[in-house]
């Protein structure tokens, strides 16, 4: 079996969420190849008594329970030893910072990833502190736990990995992914015309059969810009402010 080329262990409450979709599809044909390796720790493994506790009442009164200190911090511990300090150290919470394609490209080239499944109402802030924990969210919604955004994350990073992916160019294609910050173009395939339920008849848009790949590029080009507008009104302004940035340096460039 191959070396992997990433390792992701995940702390968890429920390891036998792992790997869940991660062992099916992609993701699940490079696990099975080696190209990166999966391992689950139960925090319950190192709870100190015989209840495996893992959770207590939180200071200052409220509601809900806090994962303890001490049992988190081992467990951190224990992964670290396995994979080494210089492992990226992620505490999923939604007050984290957003994870995106950025960071999933980031976080590909990287060999060891420790992921901590929050529960609860969270974790103690002082383990956060003593471990130089990333807090990092899917987005501003709240889940039962860390466990489903931990397996979110996984996939998007582990098909970044060299290898995994069949054709490279498939993942700088799609969106976010060649760096411009536009969504992706729309996709087409046979039969060039297709009847749809409603009984219109819908042909592929003529520039794609033309085989012109000049033409087909900016048809390309365009259509990621328009959806981003429509859609993404957040994303379009700053695919506008990088564009004027460039435009600016270019003509200093030239000045100079």
């Amino acid at each position: 079996m191959a070396v992997p080329r990433l390792t992701v262990r995940v702390l968890t409450l429920f390891p036998d969420m792992f790997p869940g979709p991660l062992g099916v599809s992609l993701a699940g044909k490079a696990l099975a190849r080696g190209d990166w390796r999966l391992e689950t720790l139960d925090i319950r493994d190192f709870a100190r008594d015989k209840h495996r506790s893992v959770d207590d009442t939180p200071f200052g009164g409220g509601a809900g329970m806090v994962m303890k200190p001490d049992v988190v911090s081992d467990a951190l511990g224990a992964a670290k030893a396995a994979g080494g300090q210089d492992a990226a150290a992620i505490y999923l919470s939604p007050r984290g910072r957003v994870f995106d394609q950025a960071v999933a490209r980031d976080l590909a080239g990287r060999r060891d990833i420790i992921l901590l499944c929050g529960r609860y109402e969270g974790l103690d802030q002082r383990v956060i502190e003593a471990h130089g924990l990333e807090e990092m969210s899917l987005g501003d919604f709240v889940l039962s736990g860390g466990e489903p955004a931990a397996i979110a994350m996984i996939d998007a990073i582990v098909r970044l990995v060299p290898g995994v992916m069949g054709n490279a160019d498939s993942a700088e294609e799609e969106s976010f992914g060649d760096h411009s910050g536009l969504l992706e173009y729309p996709h087409y395939t046979r039969p060039a015309v297709w009847r749809g339920p409603d009984g219109v008849d819908r042909a592929v848009p003529e520039v794609l059969t033309s085989g012109h790949h000049a033409e087909v590029a900016a048809w390309r080009r365009g259509q990621a810009e328009d959806v981003t507008k429509r859609r993404r009104p957040d994303l379009w302004r700053r695919v506008e402010r990088a564009g004027s940035q460039e435009a600016a340096k270019n003509n200093e460039d030239q000045q100079d």
